[in-house]
């Protein structure tokens, strides 16, 4: 999700190009993209916070779940400023500093990954086979952190401040390539992981709606589709990104070095789902609310969802 550096490739970015024709070239557009990011996902996740739009429609489950995200994206976004200055000049903290930050960050884009498709699950759950599921709200919560904070280890244990020429950067720094193999699996795993059951739950809950009597909503229908979409399109790039790196290493082709220092590139668009999901999961996911109470299911009261 952030830039890395092996054993294998680190030579590729150490005798590249002069600082100043880096800054053109490969850094100013993903500093561009996370200021972005940061100027329309940090107030639009604290408005989230704040308003919390029409959630009076919402279960309890699905209100802790949407907080739990706004949070978690706010988290991620905190930290760009320092990310693009560093992406831009140097890395201004130490070596400290770039472990829990890293850390921090991976957590959080960990925990909205789950956040997301535990509020896919829910939501098929609730609508096609009327679960009550309001007395694990805690534990899921609890269980969510949990997995997101043992996922993000790796980068305690391998983020680091690097010097390449006169630049300090903080960077991933493996010792092995098996080192490197597995942690990008785990990502892999993990976010495809995502994608399948977030993808699956949504195309079972249209179809279950679809079959609802008297219901004919296809504003609902175009903003379940815009939610796949926009998880698909925003993350399969860097996931697919670090299938291509883990051939590369496996096979030990010394092309794919070319490609590496896009890393960042990649994974600073997974940035933009933090900076969207105000819009798609706080004020528009309402509108799928009201909709389903057609099959009206509670983990609380009736005809919330």
């Amino acid at each position: 999700m952030l830039n890395q550096t092996s054993t294998n490739f680190t030579n590729s970015s150490a005798t590249g190009p002069p600082t100043s024709f880096l800054w053109a070239s490969k850094d100013l557009a993903p500093a561009v993209l996370l200021s972005l990011c940061f100027l329309v996902g940090f107030p639009g996740n604290i408005a989230v916070l704040i308003l919390r739009p029409n959630w009076q429609q919402l279960s309890r489950l699905t209100q802790c779940l949407m907080m739990n995200l706004a949070l978690s994206d706010l988290l991620c976004l905190v930290t760009l400023p320092v990310w693009i200055y560093a992406l831009l000049y140097i890395w201004p903290l130490g070596d400290v500093a770039c472990k829990i930050i890293a850390f921090i960050v991976y957590c959080s884009l960990y925990s909205c990954l789950m956040s997301i498709t535990a509020l896919s699950v829910q939501r098929y759950m609730q609508v096609a086979h009327q679960q009550r599921c309001l007395q694990f709200r805690k534990r899921l919560l609890a269980l969510l952190w949990l997995m997101s904070m043992v996922l993000s280890i790796p980068a305690l244990v391998f983020r680091k401040t690097i010097k390449n020429q006169e630049r300090i950067s903080c960077l991933q720094k493996y010792t092995s390539s098996a080192q490197e193999v597995a942690v990008l699996l785990t990502e892999c795993v993990v976010g495809f992981t995502s994608l399948i059951i977030t993808t699956c739950s949504y195309i079972f809950l249209n179809r279950r709606l679809q079959q609802a009597v008297f219901f004919n909503d296809t504003y609902t229908i175009k903003l379940v589709t815009t939610i796949i979409l926009t998880f698909f399109i925003l993350w399969t790039p860097y996931l697919t990104f670090n299938i291509v790196i883990v051939g590369g290493i496996l096979t030990n082709n010394l092309t794919i070095a070319k490609f590496y220092d896009l890393a960042f590139v990649f994974g600073s668009v997974t940035f933009i789902n933090s900076g969207i999901n105000p819009l798609l999961y706080a004020f528009a996911l309402t509108k799928l609310g009201a909709a389903v109470q057609t099959d009206p299911v509670s983990d609380d009261e009736p005809g919330h969802v």
